[in-house]
């Protein structure tokens, strides 16, 4: 099979990094193209579409189609190479999971920059702290709770049982970002949420994710992404 062609930004993990687990767990070959041939190569693909175009990356070329939104792209990576359950019902229940990980990783987007994407950080840093505050208070443990539950709705080691999906990636590369983001209110409420620090751990131990990240293709976080470290918009 061609390799799939990934577009995402050169120089982050962002929403990309889900689709990037998810393929590297599951040993499917991919091109990350602006990787390859830069981010202007990346505009120069998405402005010269028409039709049916992707509004933002991370997009998909499977070479039939292209596939935009992380969850989307998972959606059909998951039938594709069973990366899902089989059962319509199961796949559903775990797309839903796949979007509520997606309004997470909005809001944390959101904490470093709660009025408005296009100004820099220095430029809203009183509105960032207040939005931090109430995201540690609030919201971490709220979605923290509910990803905690989904990871004990089935038996076995996974979410969906007795095989890794792309759910489990993704809670992985979760945790990864918030541990990255708010280092001290994670250390101070992961033991609250065992079966999803486990479950992270199982996925850090896959062949193909461990293979990943000790690679260079893993890039590192940094304060150009969606997770970023500001140590004064974090807290026990």
């Amino acid at each position: 099979m061609t390799p799939y062609k990934l577009w995402y930004w050169s120089g982050i993990q962002g929403r990309g990094e889900f689709v990037r687990l998810a393929l590297e767990a599951g040993g499917i070959e991919y091109r990350d193209m602006a990787r390859e041939e830069g981010d202007e190569a990346l505009l120069a693909d998405l402005n010269g579409r028409a039709g049916r175009t992707p509004f933002a990356p991370p997009y998909l070329d499977t070479g039939d189609q292209v596939i935009a939104q992380a969850a989307n792209i998972l959606l059909y990576l998951g039938e594709r190479h069973h990366l899902a359950p089989a059962a319509l019902a199961d796949r559903l229940w775990l797309n839903q999971l796949q979007l509520t990980i997606a309004d997470l990783v909005a809001e944390v987007h959101d904490v470093h920059h709660p009025i408005a994407t296009g100004a820099y950080y220095h430029e809203q840093e009183a509105e960032a702290a207040r939005a931090a505050a109430a995201f540690r208070a609030e919201r971490m443990p709220k979605f923290l709770g509910h990803f905690e539950d989904a990871a004990n709705a089935n038996a076995g080691d996974w979410v969906m049982g007795a095989r890794w999906t792309y759910g489990d990636t993704s809670l992985f590369q979760l945790v990864e970002g918030l541990r990255y983001a708010f280092p001290r209110r994670m250390a101070a409420i992961e033991g609250d949420y065992p079966a999803l620090i486990a479950l992270h751990d199982r996925v850090a131990n896959l062949h193909g994710v461990a293979a990943y990240l000790s690679s260079d293709r893993r890039i590192p976080f940094n304060e150009d992404g969606i997770f970023r470290h500001y140590p004064e918009l974090d807290g026990d």
